[in-house]
């Protein structure tokens, strides 16, 4: 043994160790090995699952030695005699048949058919648990749980007295049986508490997401009761996102949560009408407007003067975002025209402004036009104002939002407006969340598109951020993960939302994607093999396969298969 191998058993040897007959010191921890002696006639599947999850700190040790089967019969027939040749004796005592004698018999008999055939094979297995606690109160406690535990299943244990250091060596990762305690079992038994455990997912409160795919149990889940509400959903076309994002909609509005939703393909339509939801069409012929300098209603709690600082701050991204590229000189006086162009309304710090009219994005044009160096950023307006694109921009807001479901549709919008009018709607939703606490979830389907530009990412990573405040959670949808991740505020976004759901994913993506969410092999190749509506489900630390499920209504309801929705509609 060289230095550095001293060095390293020096550095995880504990300080001391003292041996009695019935426990261990092992430095300040009280260790305990107990091993099992007998089990009952039958085993059930699962019922070494409650050891395996207690919370405690526990070893547990499986030894399984095989037995040759000529050996066992030999074994077997000598025992089938035995017990044979007692019943024989009692019956010409005229004793009262023992029923234990005979099942006895036939137990052995049933054995012996079955390894003669092959299909049971014969182990010698020692089963060894070593227990931890500080005191050793908690040590005899423990040791109590468990033997309770497993005496109602009829199996029965005793501790490893004068040999405690044989069983604790058992039990260390060495794979070396010291104690040499043996129970007989046949293959059936013994693959029954082999511990094959899958985590579950199963709350008391929240919404139902699916089924276990390891175990079929019910992934059920309040995403309110993590450190924060955000999710992320990433998946491949037609793999299922926008079907579980819809199932989730239902289930959410069953349980009194308002959804938000921004739709860039009209596939929410259908659901709105089905649940009496409030659908905006927002495009340049729509008659649904959002005015971006509508003034935001003041939170009870909060500065009037802090709101509208706030709000032209977000009304700045916008303007970076249909503008392009300014210099930090244009940047500056866009700041300037903001306040200039609320004060021509008389909404100022420091004044009461919750009925004032509010301005228009023309009023900022002639603003500007006024402004030492500000008609270059004038004309890059007209557009917006007078140009093709006014009656998108350059309108009173006019939309309902007393709803508990509210869509905005983006569809009939050009590529080009799309993300702006993603951040006019965002805007919009944020400045009504922030005047009225509720229970909400806001759902941003294809977010990939605001996240190409840096103002539109900056502004959904903020409100991911700042969301939980106002008892709001963001769902942030895509298929597009490359564009997504690529942005600097992507793994920020992803790092912020306590659920995921990961759904089949394209050969191209999984390696991305597998670094992100820090993926193994087994789940890569699980995302990548798997149908629709399959992937993995993230909650806080845990994970598990998820099989999206819906009752026949909600089918009809969320489903986005061309066919199914011809069919409905020729109904």
């Amino acid at each position: 043994m060289n230095d550095e191998q001293k060095n390293i058993i020096n550095a995880i040897a504990p300080p001391g160790l003292e041996v009695t007959p019935n426990y261990l010191k092992l430095g300040d921890k009280f260790v305990k090995t107990i091993f099992i002696f007998t089990y009952p006639r039958y085993l059930a599947t699962g019922w070494f699952s409650g050891i395996i999850d207690m919370p405690e700190l526990l070893d547990i040790s499986i030894f399984v030695h095989p037995v040759e089967t000529p050996l066992a019969l030999k074994r077997l027939r000598k025992k089938a005699a035995q017990i044979e040749s007692q019943v024989l004796e009692r019956q010409e005592k005229g004793m009262v048949r023992d029923p234990l004698l005979e099942t006895a018999f036939q137990d052995v008999e049933s054995l012996r058919d079955s390894l003669q055939q092959s299909q049971e094979h014969l182990f010698n297995v020692g089963v060894y648990l070593t227990l931890y606690a500080d005191t050793a109160e908690g040590l005899n406690k423990l040791e109590n749980n468990i033997t309770s535990l497993l005496e109602s299943r009829l199996v029965y244990v005793k501790p490893a007295l004068f040999q405690q250091q044989e069983g604790f060596n058992s039990t260390l990762p060495i794979g070396e049986d010291k104690l040499l305690v043996h129970s007989p079992l046949n293959s059936g038994p013994l693959s029954s508490f082999f511990p094959f455990t899958s985590a579950d997912l199963t709350s008391d409160s929240g919404i139902m997401y699916g089924i276990n795919r390891h175990n079929n149990t019910l992934i059920i889940f309040d995403r309110f009761s993590l450190e924060n509400a955000n999710m992320v959903i990433f998946a491949k076309s037609g793999s299922g996102k926008s079907y579980a994002a819809k199932l989730e909609i239902i289930r959410l509005l069953m349980m009194g949560v308002d959804v938000l939703i921004i739709d860039p393909e009209n596939e929410y339509e259908n659901l709105a009408a089905a649940v009496g939801g409030s659908y905006f069409r927002i495009s340049l012929a729509s008659d649904h407007h959002i005015n971006p300098f509508e003034i935001p209603i003041i939170p009870s709690d909060e500065d009037p003067s802090d709101v509208l600082r706030s709000h032209i701050v977000n009304l700045a991204g916008l303007l970076k975002l249909m503008l392009g590229k300014i210099t930090p000189e244009e940047d500056a006086m866009l700041d300037r025209a903001l306040s200039e162009t609320y004060a021509s309304h008389d909404i100022v710090q420091g004044k009461d402004f919750s009925n004032a009219t509010p301005p228009l994005l023309e009023d900022l044009q002639k603003i500007l036009e006024n402004m030492e160096g500000g008609r270059g950023l004038a004309e890059r307006l007209y557009k917006y104002t007078q140009g093709s694109y006014a009656g998108f921009t350059n309108q009173p807001t006019n939309v309902d939002i007393k709803n508990r479901l509210i869509v905005f549709s983006i569809r009939d919008l050009e590529d080009e407006l799309r993300p702006i009018a993603m951040y006019i709607v965002l805007n919009f939703i944020w400045n009504l969340i922030r005047a009225n606490l509720k229970k909400r979830v806001l759902m941003i389907d294809e977010a990939w598109v605001l996240m190409k530009y840096e103002d539109g990412a900056t502004f959904l990573f903020g409100l991911v951020k700042r969301c939980r405040k106002y008892f709001m959670g963001v769902t942030t949808i895509t298929q597009d993960v490359e564009d997504f991740l690529k942005s600097p505020y992507g793994r920020p976004i992803i790092t912020n939302s306590s659920l995921q759901l990961l759904l089949k994913q394209s050969p191209a993506m999984i390696s991305m994607i597998a670094t992100s969410f820090n993926l193994t092999e087994g789940e890569k190749s699980l995302l990548l093999e798997a149908k629709v509506g399959e992937g993995l489900f993230f909650a806080g630390l845990n994970h598990v396969a998820i099989q999206v499920i819906a009752s026949y209504l909600e089918d009809k309801i969320v489903t986005t298969k061309p066919e199914q929705i011809l069919e409905q509609k020729q109904k």
